[in-house]
């Protein structure tokens, strides 16, 4: 049975209040905009806030081929615990005392910043891992024991914001790699620290090129629906991280079949480079993503309905 089109298609980005699953939040969209393809790309853990990207309509299709390789978060890193999930959800599995120096703004900054750079990095029992086709989270559960390759991460950047004597705390930025667990910096730090640690709370400033300012409370999406996905809608070329090649009237028909068009020119002016990726947009929508060969343009991936928001 064939899919029926979708109403509109968009990309959005919403902030994800604590206490929700990703999945949780595709729901709630779905609800608010009456359309039931939805999706998102990088999953946050229900205890953390922040930019969460999220598909819908065709713009499901782009979640796949959105890289979103840096992303930042502010964490609070709670001293002198370390418990079974490595953030403030799990149970506390071992404490220790925490050395009065490490409640100083300069000794604390000194070791945040130490963190930047490359490392392999375990990621938590408690994550969406796969292993032997199973997620960690789901052996953890069970009470089984779960070995987690390391994986090669990089910290680009890390700040100490301040510390809190009171809580035994730090409250730090980082801009890390796709695929890094801030509960596990978390965790290796205070190991190397000899005091433990664990994220007390950790919110996600940016995702790629999308930045909290770019985000949609549920809330308001609740409250106004589609209209402000329309007003609100991200800029698919620019998230991709794609130049953009506006078509002609005459030219839509041959793309839509997937035939070959000319070259032509790039919005600024410029020729797209041999085997150069773009973004094909007819009336500020993202119609299909295509590569030049030779002289002429061939199609990687089209999306008739277009995909609102090329500006």
């Amino acid at each position: 049975m064939s899919r029926r089109p979708s109403a509109f298609s968009a990309l959005i980005a919403i902030d994800k209040p604590a206490g929700m699953t990703s999945h949780d939040v595709v729901s709630r969209v779905r609800r608010a905009v009456g359309e039931k393809r939805v999706g998102h790309a990088g999953t946050l853990d229900p205890a953390a806030t922040g930019v969460l990207v999220v598909g819908i309509g065709q713009a499901t299709k782009l979640l796949g081929l959105l890289t979103l390789d840096r992303k930042g978060y502010r964490a609070t890193f709670a001293l002198g615990a370390e418990t079974t999930t490595d953030d403030a959800e799990g149970e506390i599995t071992a404490t220790s005392e925490v050395p009065v120096a490490l409640l100083g703004h300069e000794r604390a900054a000194a070791e945040v910043a130490r963190l930047i750079g490359e490392k392999d990095q375990v990621p938590p029992r408690f994550s969406a891992v796969s292993v032997n086709g199973r997620r960690a989270y789901d052996a953890a559960r069970a009470g089984e024991d779960v070995e987690l390759a390391p994986r090669r991460v990089t910290i680009h950047d890390a700040r100490l914001v301040g510390v809190v004597p009171d809580e035994r705390s730090w409250v730090v930025d980082l801009d890390v790699s796709k695929g890094t667990y801030v509960r596990s910096i978390a965790r290796d730090l205070g190991r190397e620290l000899g005091c433990l640690a664990h994220v007390s709370e950790l919110r996600r400033t940016f995702s790629g090129p999308v930045t909290l300012g770019d985000c949609l409370s549920l809330d308001e999406l609740m409250e106004c629906g589609a209209d402000l996905v329309h007003e609100r809608a991200l800029d698919p070329a620019a998230v991709l991280g794609l130049s953009v090649r506006e078509l002609a009237l005459d030219e839509v028909s041959d793309v839509t079949c997937g035939r070959r068009i000319a070259s032509g020119t790039l919005r600024d002016g410029s020729e797209p480079a041999p085997g150069q990726r773009l973004a094909l947009d007819f009336s500020g929508a993202l119609v299909g993503i295509w590569r030049r060969e030779g002289a002429r343009l061939v199609c990687e991936s089209n999306f008739p309905q277009g995909i609102e928001g090329v500006r």
